[in-house]
């Protein structure tokens, strides 16, 4: 992002959904980034572009934000760092990983999950308590960056699939498999939940992991109870914990109980990883 211009708007919206609002911007060129300030919101907004400034809906207020190296300065702010057995590092700073690590190569671009979000790191956690017996078949829908289906199949060495609703996302995963030395484990495709052929095909699952966001949650339910094995787990993240009652009833409802937890801060905010079994 180097030369570009950026801009923030001010004050930070309260939509927790505002990058996948203004994801159109792509079309044109632009990178949208959020992140949430505090706990419930603030969401801050930043753009990234060249040229005039984009037009978008919405009686927002804009910021230029000073002109630097961009991306220099996202490298500067992402160090390398240790969640459970991996060591999630960036590609300009590969050494000082501690012995017997797992390493994770991943750059903070344009696809969602670096693991340093809680909600990331809570999955990468969970995944690291389970019993390779009972992960055979796993699955990762939402997968951005292909982050967790990297760390499964390093974990595990067994083939993982992926799929995102961005194509561009899946093109970051499948570079990020390649980086990461498991592009034959790792298949990923562009698929809303489940529905694409070589995801639904896959079932049953032993796992399905999600970490996107409480609604979308919610929407996959009966998708996800549909496509796991009695016994299998769902991986649920990207949810805060004061959304965790009502994804717990909702996946009550499709015959999943609760197995346990992970709550991890972010931002001020507390998020919540749920493990949950099927009966």
């Amino acid at each position: 992002m180097s030369g570009w211009t950026a801009w923030r708007i001010v004050p930070a919206t309260e939509r927790a959904d505002a990058e996948q609002a203004l994801d159109y911007l792509a079309e044109d060129g632009f990178v949208v980034t959020s992140r949430e300030v505090s706990r419930d919101g603030p969401w801050r907004v930043e753009i990234f572009g060249e040229g005039d400034r984009p037009a978008i809906d919405g009686d927002w207020t804009w910021e230029v934000l000073p002109e630097k190296d961009w991306v220099a300065e996202n490298q500067r702010s992402f160090l390398p760092f240790q969640v459970g057995p991996f060591w999630v590092h960036p590609s300009h700073v590969r050494d000082g990983m501690p012995a017997g690590l797992l390493p994770i190569e991943i750059d903070a671009g344009m696809a969602f999950g670096t693991g340093t979000h809680a909600t990331t790191r809570g999955c990468l956690e969970m995944l690291a308590t389970l019993d390779p017996g009972e992960t055979v078949k796993a699955v990762d829908v939402g997968c951005g960056s292909g982050i967790l289906a990297i760390a499964m199949a390093k974990l595990w060495r067994r083939p993982i699939l992926g799929g995102d609703n961005d194509a561009q996302a899946v093109e970051v995963a499948i570079e990020n498999a390649q980086l990461n030395g498991v592009a034959p484990l790792c298949r990923f495709v562009t698929s809303v939940g489940l529905r694409a052929p070589d995801l639904a095909q896959g079932a049953p699952y032993d796992l399905i992991v999600a970490n996107i966001l409480a609604g979308p949650l919610m929407e996959l339910s009966e998708s996800f109870a549909a496509a796991i094995r009695p016994g299998g787990r769902v991986l649920l993240s990207g949810l805060l914990v004061e959304q965790a009652g009502m994804i717990l009833w909702t996946y009550k409802r499709r015959g999943f109980a609760f197995e346990r937890r992970i709550d991890l801060e972010t931002g001020g905010a507390w998020w919540r990883t749920l493990l949950l079994r099927k009966a």
